[in-house]
């Protein structure tokens, strides 16, 4: 002892990670507190089973970058934009309340002088987001509260790091004013150039690469590149691993299977490989040799506790917020690690001129122990109020599952080039919690035996697709005398909701614009149908432009395609614009009101029906046109979708196009 073998580290390590989750569950205890205790027991202060070593120092980096970049991925950007005040106010009051009450605590019951009371309450002001791994389990990331808190720690921690390097820099040499207007400068700066070039960067290689290995490290290149770049101009990494979350947020969408790469990767290796760190450094033998070290370590942890807690409850007074809100806001901010292990590291490395250190061991093992019983507290409030959160919207969901139409989708795969793309949007139709898995079908035709094999090889990187997601899928390989016919019977055989397909390719300049396929499917398939072409991948697109023919709210299928493209709109992150008439706006109003749409689309009362030229010039190139359509026959049925192909052909030929033929008959299981 200490093991140094690197097999055997990394067995102990990985055996900590499979079998502390297994034991913890039947103690109803996190296993986020199992790996911050595991890392207490075997690390130096523990049973020195092993040291804390460079790759504690290296995964335990790339474990914090992970959390931070998780919880800037999975926010709902449009929820955040209209949480902005909440979430401003949560993070300041984060900020100041710990920052006074801190100070006072540290001044006047503790004893330190103004800079280590101050960089003491920078301390207890960061939080970092440790149990937001317990919010993905329940799959809560996008509740208001969650927004909330995810969006307040940018503000606390980055105030906080902004204190740490105002401390720091009091005592190197050659500091003047400048010094720290020019680090704001460069931060600011640095923060303009991840938000500019890195999204336009993310679309550029997504278009051209769809390998899934290839975009998860394009991915991790430039998260960490981020972290390294705010490191070179003077702050914590983490604000840079946080941004480009943000700014790569409308590139991944929550149902993609890069998204359930990156959220495994992290969950199973760096975030917990992060915690066992951290319990590393923890040293309770110190504690119990120093009474002084406990007095400093309990005010730290009632401090620390208390503040946080004031923060969260006054948000959820002053917006009127539920109890499991607040609390749910306490749990998220209520842990310290990255920011604060950043903090007391450099005042310890902080000699001052009387040669002390601006922080002694006595702060140092207090903060540990400040850490250990803030991460446990949080996460045992995160885990109590998520579970009740989550079997509360178990409920709602059942109970909305009795309005909302069925959640059988099924994709029609017969050209190679499409197979990819048409899973793609199938996989953000599709409602994240359903139970009902994806049909794949392709169609073999009697008189063409040879095409079955190729049927069956798109089938398998349908269902691959699917999986990489964790989303099931059933594939049928059907024989038929002609396509439109075996789609029909697998629909009714299915009971399936909706049909996705691709756009017909002209071969020749007399071809229909849909196809005789497309054509007969129409007549012959009820239920609401999708017919997609795309020239960029979807994640890349950055706005929905609706066009709804009037009267389209009195259709039987009227809700469904609401709620498809509420679903795909609220998926990619990206604003809406919807054209049509004034009546049918107005529906589209109460509806969203009624039925707590958390999209907020921009209505226009669209008149030049006859010549979508003017809606063309609005649709840019990477932007996304959807067309909801009508069969001939139905109430919201024009003349003028009859010449609705040809305006397509002349204007849209470069765009994403999107048709939506809603039900005619309603959909239950």
């Amino acid at each position: 002892m200490p093991i140094t073998d690197p097999t055997w580290i990394f067995f102990i390590v990985l055996s900590i990670i499979l079998f502390a989750p297994m034991l913890l569950e039947r103690l109803h205890v996190p296993s986020i507190v199992g790996m911050i205790f595991a890392g207490l027991l075997i690390g130096p202060h523990g049973f020195h089973v092993l040291d804390r070593d460079g790759s504690f120092e290296l995964f335990g980096k790339v474990g914090i970058y992970y959390i931070m970049f998780l919880a800037s991925l999975e926010m709902n950007l449009q929820d955040v934009q209209r949480m902005k005040v909440r979430a401003g106010t949560l993070g300041l009051l984060g900020f100041i309340i710990p920052m006074l009450i801190g100070f006072l605590a540290n001044r006047f019951l503790l004893g330190f002088g103004v800079a280590a009371a101050v960089l003491m309450a920078a301390m207890y002001a960061s939080h970092t987001l440790i149990s937001y791994p317990i919010i993905l389990r329940y799959g809560l990331s996008r509740l208001p509260a969650v927004n909330i808190a995810v969006g307040g720690t940018i503000v606390a921690d980055t105030l906080t790091l902004l204190v740490l390097a105002v401390v720091g820099g009091m005592f190197k040499e050659n500091v003047s004013g400048w010094t720290w207007v020019w680090l704001v400068v460069k931060v600011i700066l640095l923060g303009l150039l991840i938000i500019y070039a890195f999204p336009r960067l993310g679309r550029w290689f997504f278009r051209r690469y769809d390998e899934s290995v290839v975009q998860y490290v394009f991915v991790l290149v430039l998260v960490f590149l981020g972290a390294g770049l705010m490191e070179f101009v003077g702050m914590e990494g983490i604000l840079g691993a946080f941004l480009v979350g943000i700014v790569l947020n409308r590139l991944i969408p929550p149902s993609s299977p890069l998204m359930s790469h990156i959220e495994f990767v992290g969950n199973a290796l760096f975030i917990p490989y992060f915690l066992i760190g951290v319990g590393m450094l923890i040293n309770l033998n110190a504690l119990v040799s120093h009474a002084e070290a406990w007095v400093v370590a309990l005010v730290m942890i009632a401090v620390g506790l208390f503040t946080k807690w004031l923060a969260a409850y006054t948000t959820q007074r002053v917006f009127r917020m539920s109890t499991d809100e607040g609390w749910l806001m306490y749990g998220l901010t209520g842990s310290r690690a990255a920011a604060t292990l950043a903090v007391v590291l450099v005042g310890y490395k902080i000699i001052q001129p009387d040669g002390s250190r601006l922080l002694g061991e006595e702060v140092l093992n207090g903060a540990m122990l400040l850490i250990l019983v803030t991460c446990v507290c949080s996460s045992l409030i995160t885990e109590r109020v998520a579970r009740r959160l989550a079997m509360n919207r178990h409920t709602e969901v059942s109970d909305e599952s009795a309005v909302l139409p069925a959640d059988r989708l099924l994709i029609a795969v017969n050209n190679p080039d499409t197979v990819g793309t048409l899973v793609s949007l199938a996989l953000l139709l599709r409602r994240p919690r359903s139970a009902s898995p994806l049909i794949a079908l392709n169609v073999v035709l009697e008189d063409d035996p040879s095409a079955r094999q190729s049927g069956l090889t798109q089938l398998q990187r349908a269902e691959k697709m699917a999986a990489a997601a964790h989303v099931r899928m059933q594939s049928y390989s059907r024989w038929s005398v002609n396509v439109v016919s075996g789609i029909s019977h697998t629909v009714k055989e299915n009971a399936v909701s909706d049909l996705v397909v691709g756009l017909h390719q002209k071969e020749k300049l007399v071809d229909a614009f849909f196809g005789k396929l497309g054509t007969d499917l129409l007549a012959s398939v009820e239920r609401q149908i999708f017919i997609y072409r795309g020239t960029i991948p979807l994640n890349t697109v950055r706005r929905l432009h609706v066009l709804i023919p009037r009267k389209a709210q009195f259709e039987p299928g009227f809700s469904g395609w609401v709620e498809r493209l509420a679903l795909l709109a609220r998926q990619l992150s990206c604003p809406v614009d919807v054209y049509s008439g004034k009546e049918t706006l107005q529906a589209l109003r109460h509806y969203g009101e009624t039925h707590g749409s958390r999209i907020d689309p921009r209505y226009h009362d669209f008149v030049s029906w006859s010549d979508l030229l003017p809606l063309a010039h609005a649709v840019r190139q990477d932007e996304m046109a959807v067309f909801v359509c009508a069969r001939r026959g139905t109430i919201s049925f024009q003349n003028y979708l009859d010449r609705l192909p040809v305006q397509i052909e002349r204007y849209f030929s470069m765009r994403n196009i999107l048709f939506v033929y809603p039900a005619q008959k309603s959909v239950r299981l």
